[in-house]
């Protein structure tokens, strides 16, 4: 990974961890609100962005606090601060996999683009699902009682299910809106004045 796609990966993600606390934050001052937790989308902008390896590292880092929470300072235990942001990277990992296939950052068509982007979104959630779904059917049972497990993990997939179905939708936009692509593109693109080839 070179020092471009290093510190893109660093800056989305701290922001992917500021839109967890802000969803954790929530959800605690306010009882019986359902916040949404966007922190997903830092994971999938890098990995559409940087590719494969940046968003496995991003999802990895943007985990870490999730992990913390749900883990030691949870239920989860030493298991969640593992698992979490395991689950995330192979979100990352996937988009970027994916990105790879759709070839999105080739497409000049924005609307071709912007469509192709959301089952990109959907279906790199996947592994991470399906990874969430073993982790609480038949890992946390082993600390908690499985009855438990069970509704929690109920709940938790239809709420990560409906935050991936919003995230999509605000991939596609940003993927529409070529402001947003070029700037990205330009990022990586730019050549460092000390690099610069003089005439």
């Amino acid at each position: 990974m070179n020092t471009k796609k290093l510190t893109f990966t660093i800056m989305m993600s701290a922001l992917g961890s500021c839109l967890f606390l802000i969803s954790y934050v929530l959800g605690q001052i306010i009882p019986g609100i359902v916040a949404i937790d966007f922190s997903l989308l830092a994971v999938f902008i890098v990995g559409i962005y940087a590719g494969p390896k940046a968003g496995f590292a991003t999802g990895l880092i943007v985990g870490i606090l999730p992990g913390i929470m749900f883990g030691p300072m949870g239920t989860g235990g030493v298991l969640g601060l593992v698992a979490l942001p395991l689950g995330k990277s192979f979100t990352g990992l996937t988009v970027g996999l994916l990105d790879r296939g759709f070839r999105l950052n080739s497409i000049d068509n924005k609307l071709r683009k912007a469509i192709l982007g959301i089952p990109a979104t959907l279906l790199a959630y996947i592994p991470e699902g399906l990874f969430t779904c073993a982790y609480f059917t038949l890992l946390l049972p082993l600390i908690l009682n499985s009855v438990i497990a069970n509704a929690i993990v109920i709940t938790i997939m239809t709420k990560a299910v409906a935050e991936v179905v919003l995230m999509s939708v605000i991939i596609a936009i940003l993927l529409y809106n070529k402001g947003v692509s070029n700037f990205i593109s330009a990022y990586f693109n730019k050549t460092p004045r000390n690099q610069a080839v003089n005439p």
